[in-house]
């Protein structure tokens, strides 16, 4: 139903570009560019019907848009696949540490480790 809406939107939306590029100018800036002409041939009465078809289809538009929402189903954020991300969740980062490997810091030959006398060896 969603997809039948926008649907109908595009079409309605490029009917209005129509209409309003069939309207006759009424002065302004597109009179500076030859509108002049267009009051000699043009008819006043199309001006009412292609007026008045503009605002039932900025109407339309606006109210096909607002029930639109209506019917959007917004898909779970987990839905999103992606190969990086399964291979990414199969690998182990937990790091392991074998029989030679300590996890404190080396004795060095400045500073050999020493029991600490204050835990009570």
């Amino acid at each position: 139903m969603f997809t039948l809406l926008i649907t109908i939107i595009l079409i309605l939306a490029v009917l209005l570009i129509l209409v309003i590029l069939g309207q006759n100018s009424k002065g302004g800036v597109g009179a500076a560019f030859g509108g002049g002409a267009t009051q000699i041939m043009g008819v006043t009465r199309t001006g009412n019907v292609l007026e008045k078809a503009t605002w039932v289809l900025a109407l339309s538009i606006l109210v096909l848009s607002l029930a639109s929402s209506a019917f959007y189903t917004s898909s779970p954020a987990n839905q999103f696949s992606s190969p990086n991300i399964d291979s990414a969740k199969q690998q182990v980062v937990a790091p392991t540490f074998g029989g030679t490997e300590n996890l404190l810091p080396a004795a060095t030959e400045e500073t050999p480790a020493q029991p600490d006398s204050t835990l009570g060896n």
